[in-house]
């Protein structure tokens, strides 16, 4: 079986799921021709036609109107914005149409689309190509908020999106889009939304993160366990609707929480992790919260991007506070 990259795993999931059910279309800037600009859709058009696989106008907003028809007339549209930092123009319709579809018509109407967007930074690129905005998402009801972190869980957590019958926000880590491989079969398997994964079982301390600062929280973890300190490790990869449960019963046996994100700190979706172990899980820590996330500005250019970026460093040393130790 060969092994394949983040990027390739999405491309992967996109053709399977094209192949068996001829309701799915791909939508978006260059995702055609061009096979999208980090060739996420790359041969698909070649594969099933222009009529689906569309090249749209450089317009997000009739690129997420015409999402929102599709979906509403039966189709399961795969929307691209070609970053993160451009899908603004398309917050009002899956704001106000596609995350409301369903309690708008009283069940009589879904919303089953997918809105794709590289995210994040890492990647030298400016401002609007590496920002990390997950959170205004997880703020509307009506809306998932997915993120893989590997290949494999790309693939599984693509087709499961594709195959929701309402709307989905599917955020790819582009930072680590090529940086590693692993074995992905094309076996049309989905992994589950809504459900956290927990990626290394520790007993001292539980480190929470998701999409491209997973890696970062394992290093930290094996930098950890060379000094003695057990560190469970969780990749939330459903932000919304959260599998707080499984973050509960980690820190029940930890007694101590590192949450780890890219996002701004203010309102961040650590936030609220950090705001439910207080409400339910007080009486099991033995220490604070701490978060480790990106800063309250914008994201700098590149000069400054990794120091804005959450590192190992910076991941060990609030690790170490919550510990108490040096």
């Amino acid at each position: 079986m060969p092994q394949i990259t983040l990027i390739e795993a999405v491309t992967q999931a996109l053709a399977y799921e094209m192949k068996h059910d001829s309701t799915v279309v791909v939508l978006g800037e260059d995702v055609g021709v061009n096979g999208g600009v980090f060739r996420a859709t790359q041969g698909l058009q070649q594969t099933f036609g222009s009529e689906r696989v569309i090249d749209t106008p450089l317009d997000e907003t009739t690129i997420a109107g015409l999402t929102v028809g599709l979906a509403a007339q039966g189709m399961k549209p795969v929307a691209e914005a070609q970053f993160e930092g451009f899908i603004y123009p398309m917050m009002e319709h899956i704001a106000c149409h596609a995350a409301r579809l369903r309690t708008r018509t009283r069940g009589r109407m879904s919303c089953p689309a997918v809105f794709r967007a590289p995210w994040g930074g890492g990647i030298r690129a400016p401002e609007h190509h590496s920002e990390a905005n997950e959170h205004l998402f997880t703020n509307i009801p009506g809306l998932r908020v997915v993120m893989p972190s590997s290949p494999g869980r790309a693939y599984g957590l693509l087709l499961a999106a594709i195959r929701d019958p309402d709307p989905v926000i599917f955020f790819e880590p582009k930072r680590i889009y090529r940086q590693y491989k692993e074995d992905v079969p094309d076996d049309g398997e989905a992994l589950p939304l809504d459900v956290c994964f927990v990626l290394r079982d520790g007993s001292d301390i539980t480190l929470v993160t998701w999409g491209a600062q997973v890696k970062e929280t394992l290093e930290a973890a094996d930098a950890l366990a060379e000094q003695g300190i057990s560190a469970e490790v969780i990749d939330v990869a459903t932000l919304t609707p959260l599998d707080f449960e499984t973050i509960h019963d980690s820190v029940k046996k930890t007694g101590r929480c590192v949450i780890v994100h890219e996002a701004p700190r203010t309102a961040g979706f650590g936030a609220e992790i950090a705001a439910r172990l207080a409400d339910e899980a007080l009486y099991d820590l033995v220490a604070p919260v701490q978060r480790v996330t990106g800063y309250d500005t914008h994201i700098p250019l590149y000069r400054l991007e990794m120091k804005y970026l959450p590192s190992v460093e910076r991941i060990l040393a609030a690790a170490k506070k919550t510990l108490d130790v040096s």
